[in-house]
């Protein structure tokens, strides 16, 4: 049986990665996408840890080979899903997650139908923007970036499957792994078992 795919979004500051690392350190079965993205690493980022740093050049020719899942552009940088290590782990029956912005997880949605839609954000934008402020480390301009972004993603979140509402991180990673959960149980996913024990009653 293949894996499940989650796509997860939110806005800046919603603590994606903190609540997926939880969730991950439960489940030995998940697998982190890392992505490619042409922004240089930031101090004690490492490639293929944090991201694939790769040439605008290289991109292009991911991009251009189908060597990409999905891509977007960010804050004047290119960002995109490797394809084939998504195939191979799903082929393996594990689950794959993807942290990507609202435009990519509409295309993997619409390549992969299913695909699970996760939006993980505060309850309200107003607690966004505070959380994003309280790191001390940004200048106003790039705020003011994160901010219409995190506007943007809110704006797609019909997209979504789920939401999962992170004011308190422990709830917010039991939901997650709720979802999960739900998920490999559906019946879609396991037709072929219960079509086996159906034979075998007859």
């Amino acid at each position: 049986m293949a894996g499940l795919l989650l796509v997860v979004s939110g806005p800046s500051g919603a603590g994606k990665s903190t609540v997926l690392r939880a969730v991950m350190q439960k489940r030995k079965d998940m697998f982190f996408s890392v992505s490619a993205t042409t922004r240089p690493p930031r101090p004690g980022e490492v490639d293929g840890r944090e991201y694939y740093f790769v040439t605008p050049d290289d991109f292009r020719r991911m991009q251009e080979d189908g060597e990409l899942l999905e891509w977007a552009a960010y804050a004047g940088n290119l960002y995109g899903t490797p394809l084939s290590p998504v195939i191979e782990r799903l082929g393996r029956g594990e689950t794959v997650v993807l942290d990507i912005e609202s435009i990519g997880a509409v295309e993997v949605k619409q390549k992969y139908f299913e695909a699970i839609m996760i939006f993980l954000a505060p309850s309200t934008e107003q607690e966004t923007e505070r959380r994003l402020r309280s790191r001390g480390t940004d200048a106003e301009e790039i705020i003011q970036r994160r901010l219409e972004n995190s506007r943007r993603e809110y704006r797609a979140i019909d997209r979504y499957q789920y939401i999962v509402v992170n004011d308190v991180l422990d709830k917010a990673i039991q939901t997650l792994d709720a979802i999960i959960i739900a998920e490999a149980a559906r019946t879609g996913r396991n037709g072929a078992l219960f079509a086996e024990y159906r034979e075998m009653i007859k």
